[in-house]
């Protein structure tokens, strides 16, 4: 089918573009197989609607060169430094050991040794793409296998610089000249490095701070430096990528590379678009019976071989088998750039258009199956985790070192989840003498937690082998501020696995999830959006900036919130004898969405009131250190009251009277929530409750009180 014009036939493929996109994503498939899958259509095996190569070619080497830049610009090399050597190491190893074997196999398959090296560098390398987009959308982006994909990801992309930098240096001579050549092209590249780092130095920041007042003109300096530095890097027979992937470190710097780079992302994809196309369009299909076997092995070797390396690497490193599982199975596809390099390979004579061909099909059946496992690798790891004791450690160190190590002393609260809101709970819990363990899944928030004195754990709730450790038996309550269906429901059923006794709260992000969660048996659940809608509408109408609008003349006005622990909760105005004491005056009380003006002397305070003063700066001091919350002399972390049974004899003088002539809540301090009348329990009782012979009461008081009532039974006299 030709097609009159470069424009019309732009435009029929990207409208393509967009309506094959659009299956994939419905197909749960990277954009990557739908632009390959497109080249297919329109070129000579479909449509042949794929004409101007060469104008097409100028888009796709624009969009290969912002690629690389956008690499070098998010290049983050302290992200290997946060997951320590270990990143280093599991990136380098399973780079060389990827390779070797890779380059092995191929040989096996009869390759040249040539076409081999091609081979095993193209297995060696994962979708950074591809990974990360998958990952977040997970949420398992900051999850300690995420970590370590991201460390592995930044050395294989600093590889792959090293591996083209290596075969244009070997593309440029032969026999004895080879050598000579070789060291040239290297030393044009230092000479590059030395001029580019001089630039990052001197030059780059003031430059890009001059240009920073016109957004526009900015992004329009770094796609036009990008592709400056890939001509000139491609003048000295250094590739262009390796050109923009300097462009792109010289730059990363800068406080302006999360801006750039943001903004570069959807003009590097839509231009890598037609790099995809290209291929696609390029590929050949008469592959014999071996050239079909030849790409299933190679496919199952990155599907299969690769992931397992990785996770016998990370055991080796002290890992569990469940984090090496997560973290090979991420990295299970080759990369983006194992095409790039197969077509640097076909520019520079090394490799045959079947050879590309073979590599591009490998690289959809592995991008398209990966994606799958990525997004199921938590159920598939359950269902083979009884297969995989080869790769567990017996005791995984790398995920215990941030650890603090007193799990024997009683907690009150198992927290998941040490995110900002969980760190909030922890915060107030520990400001409400509560005992409390934390679990988080990111090493990072692990060790800072234990550094700030927290008691902690690494685990993540997906992984029910983390409550294995965990003094479940002992503890009241475990508490999760992780978002996510997923993360909650995999706590509840592990938690329903490992018998455990106490209650559970879960957080919800809305409606659905707290219904889902509460007939899975979750006790309560947090909602933390809708309790920060309420707040928020809560402190945009308060009686402070109401006596602020009405007031005829400025006014000294403190707002002070009354939290749990302060001596003020309960009381009574005229009680506290706020203005005697300190100077002030409370003129209003807003509670749960409700402003109560000028209270009088019988207006209770409870906690959670936010209460607003006037009075002078001295006055308005001294009454914040009123209702600052208190602890009491040697008060602990344990609830200050108990609940227990007090029984009587038929005999003692109760039977027959009231709870109310009792009166046992103002005489000892207990109240009574229950009484056991044989089978019957009867729940909060009413005052007129008449007692009966057999009855046991089920008090709740302060410690202590229990004890005293047992002497305040009235005792039968000795006529009796």
């Amino acid at each position: 089918m030709q097609v009159d014009g470069i424009f019309l036939e732009t435009s029929l493929v990207l409208a393509a573009s967009a309506a094959v996109g659009a299956i994939s994503q419905k197909l749960r498939q990277p954009l990557i197989v739908a632009f390959i899958a497109v080249g297919i259509l329109v070129g000579p095996l479909g449509l042949n609607l794929w004409q101007a190569d060469r104008e097409h070619e100028l888009l796709a080497t624009l969009g290969i060169a912002l690629l690389l830049f956008v690499v070098g610009l998010k290049l983050d090399v302290n992200l290997i430094r946060s997951t320590g050597p270990a990143a280093l190491a599991i990136g380098s190893g399973q780079i060389v050991l990827t390779f070797g074997t890779g380059y092995l196999l191929a040989l096996m398959l009869d390759f040249a040794p040539l076409q081999a090296f091609y081979v095993g560098a193209a297995m060696t390398f994962s979708s950074t793409v591809i990974i990360v987009k998958l990952l977040s959308d997970k949420r398992e982006i900051d999850a300690l296998h995420g970590k370590i994909d991201l460390g592995v990801l930044i050395v294989q992309d600093l590889a792959v610089i090293l591996a083209m930098i290596a075969l244009t240096a070997w593309s440029s001579g032969t026999g004895g000249g080879m050598i000579r050549d070789g060291l040239l092209v290297l030393l044009k590249g230092g000479v590059f490095i030395g001029i580019t780092a001089l630039l990052m130095r001197y030059v780059l920041p003031g430059l890009l701070s001059r240009l920073a007042g016109s957004q526009e003109l900015l992004l329009l300096f770094a796609i036009g430096y990008a592709a400056l530095w890939s001509a000139l890097s491609q003048q000295l027979k250094l590739s262009l990528e390796v050109g923009a992937f300097l462009a792109g470190i010289s730059l990363a710097s800068t406080s302006f590379r999360e801006i750039l780079a943001t903004r570069l992302v959807t003009l590097r994809d839509f231009l890598l678009l037609f790099f995809f196309i290209s291929l696609g369009s390029h590929l050949e299909f008469s592959l014999s019976g071996r050239g079909v076997l030849i790409v299933v092995v190679l496919s199952l070797f990155v599907l299969l071989f690769k992931p397992l390396l990785v996770a016998g690497i990370m055991r080796w490193m002290g890992y569990s088998k469940r984090t090496g599982f997560l973290a090979g199975v991420s990295l299970g596809q080759i990369s983006e750039f194992s095409l790039i390099l197969g077509a640097l390979g076909m520019q520079v004579g090394h490799l045959d258009q079947n050879m590309l061909g073979m590599i591009t099909l490998v690289g959809v059946i592995t991008i398209g199956l990966s994606s799958y496992l990525i997004l199921d690798s938590g159920r598939m790891y359950e269902r083979l985790a009884p297969f995989l004791g080869f790769l567990q450690r017996r005791h995984p160190f790398r995920e215990t070192m941030g650890d603090s190590g007193d799990t024997d002393v009683p907690v009150d609260v198992i927290l998941f989840g040490l995110g900002n809101f969980g760190s909030h709970i922890a915060a107030n819990l520990l400001a409400r003498g509560k005992t409390l363990l934390g679990v988080d899944f990111n090493p990072e928030v692990v060790q800072k937690a234990a550094a700030e004195g927290l008691r902690v754990r690494y685990g993540d709730a997906g992984d029910a082998h983390s409550l294995d450790h965990l003094p479940l038996d002992q503890v009241p309550w475990v508490v999760s501020a992780m978002p996510g269906y997923g993360p909650n429901m995999s706590l509840l059923e592990g938690l329903r696995q490992q018998d455990f006794k106490g209650k559970v709260v879960l957080t919800a992000q809305n409606a659905k999830q707290e219904e889902a969660f509460r007939k899975a048996g979750a006790d309560r659940v947090l909602w933390p959006n809708l309790d920060a809608a309420e707040q928020a509408v809560d402190l945009l109408s308060t009686a402070r900036e109401a006596i602020f609008d009405q007031a005829p003349w400025p006014m000294t006005l403190k707002e002070v919130r009354l939290r749990p622990g302060s001596p003020a909760g309960g009381k009574r105005l005229g009680e506290l004898a706020l203005r005697p004491r300190t100077g002030a005056t409370l003129v209003a009380v807003d509670r749960s969405g409700q402003s109560h003006f000028d209270p009088d002397a019988d207006f209770m305070l409870l906690p959670g009131d936010r209460l607003v003063l006037l009075g002078s700066h001295d006055s308005l001091v001294q009454a914040d250190a009123l209702f600052a919350p208190r602890r009491k002399e040697g008060e602990g972390g344990k609830a200050g009251f108990q609940i227990g049974e007090v029984g009587f004899p038929d005999s003692s003088g109760w039977v027959g009277r009231t709870l109310t002539d009792l009166d046992l809540r103002h005489r000892i301090g207990l109240s009574v929530i229950g009484i056991r009348r044989g089978e019957q329990r009867i729940v909060s009782p009413s005052p007129d409750t008449v007692l009966q012979a057999g009855d046991v009461l089920v008090v709740l008081g302060r410690p202590g009180a229990i004890e005293a009532c047992m002497t305040c039974i009235p005792q039968p006299s000795v006529e009796e």
